[in-house]
């Protein structure tokens, strides 16, 4: 194999490349190097949570008792339904529950006296006739043996008489099923039917309930949706309301940053709106990497890989609105030691 030789000139070329990229390398390094010395600055943007309000239930807008601007308080009353077809369900489904209730009470009092009485006044009158069907064929049966009666009047009268047994039978069980009341398999039944509508008659009066829109936390109205007379179905957005608690904040941090911080440590933040500094917590760190957001401020290239956190805002007020850019600090002290953890 024929050995390249190098002229002077390119030799040189050689080596001042080499000696610019282990420069570049040891530069890269030391940007890459502790800076745990150094406070921290990251940018952001407030970030309040925001809930649609809606009633769970079909109607027409009865009343709207806010507007844009207003605050309002947990449990306050937002807006009401037309409420009159919900009464008129519960009160079908109270009458459905009394029903069901007098099935079940009649189920375990069982049959009234005077209904026991007339079926042991069955069951006598078939014993009587028992009797006598019996003396009738006894008195045929003799006829018979002398030649007074002949075998056909004999049969009709066994006839008689295996049928008056059998209406007997059928009343002294008449009489038993009477006195012992009814079987528990039609009192569970009963009972489950009961239960029916008793849960019938609860969702009725949750639907009644749900014609009432409350807050569910403090919060301040941003927009008025519907407006009294609007017919809506459930799940029908009625009021926006922005919450006055918690207020975050949404940062990013560049990769060669993510070790110096962890979540508690302890920020402050600023608007440039006002001279107040807010007190905040780390809260929250994704574990997964993207693409600086448009929105945000770094002094990083746009299109460095970040991560997102969240942060808590411990002492916010009505001078954090949603979106504002803001700045945060760390302070140096918890940047130490949040990197000395990290190794």
């Amino acid at each position: 194999m024929k050995r390249i030789r190098l002229s002077g000139v390119a030799r040189w070329i050689v080596i001042v490349a080499i000696v610019v990229a282990i420069a570049t390398a040891g530069w890269l390094w030391m940007q890459r190097g502790d800076r745990s010395d150094e406070a921290l600055r990251l940018y952001g943007n407030v970030d309040i949570r925001e809930v649609q309000l809606a009633f769970r239930q079909s109607g027409r807008v009865a009343q709207m008792h806010f507007d844009e601007g207003d605050h309002v308080e947990t449990g306050a009353h937002m807006a009401t339904l037309d409420a009159q077809p919900y009464r008129e369900a519960l009160a079908a489904a109270d009458a459905a529950v009394a029903v069901a209730q007098a099935d079940v009470d009649k189920l375990h009092r069982g049959l009234r006296p005077q209904e026991i009485a007339q079926t042991r006044e069955a069951l006598n009158q078939a014993l009587v006739g028992v009797r006598e069907t019996q003396r009738n064929f006894d008195r045929q049966s003799q006829l018979l043996a002398s030649g007074a009666a002949s075998q056909k009047t004999v049969d009709a009268a066994r006839a008689a008489r295996d049928q008056a047994a059998a209406g007997a039978s059928a009343a002294r069980a008449a009489h038993s099923q009477a006195a012992e009341g009814f079987r528990k398999e039609d009192v569970a039944a009963g009972q489950a039917r009961l239960a029916a509508a008793q849960a019938a008659r609860a969702q009725a009066a949750t639907a009644l309930a749900d014609t009432v829109l409350l807050a569910p936390r403090p919060g301040t109205v941003i927009a008025r949706v519907r407006e009294p007379g609007s017919m809506v179905i459930s799940q029908t957005p009625i009021y926006n309301v922005s919450l006055n608690a918690p207020v975050y904040v949404r940062a990013y941090i560049g990769e060669l940053d993510l070790g110096r911080i962890a979540p508690g440590m302890r920020v402050r933040v600023r608007s440039d709106s006002s001279d107040k500094v807010y007190q905040g917590q780390i809260g929250f760190i994704s574990p997964r990497a993207e693409f600086t957001p448009k929105t945000v401020e770094t002094t990083d290239l746009r299109t460095d890989l970040v991560y997102r956190l969240r942060i808590v805002v411990t002492n916010a007020d009505a001078a954090l609105r949603q979106g504002m850019p803001v700045t945060i600090d760390v302070d140096a002290g918890q940047v130490s030691s949040a990197h000395t953890k990290g190794r």
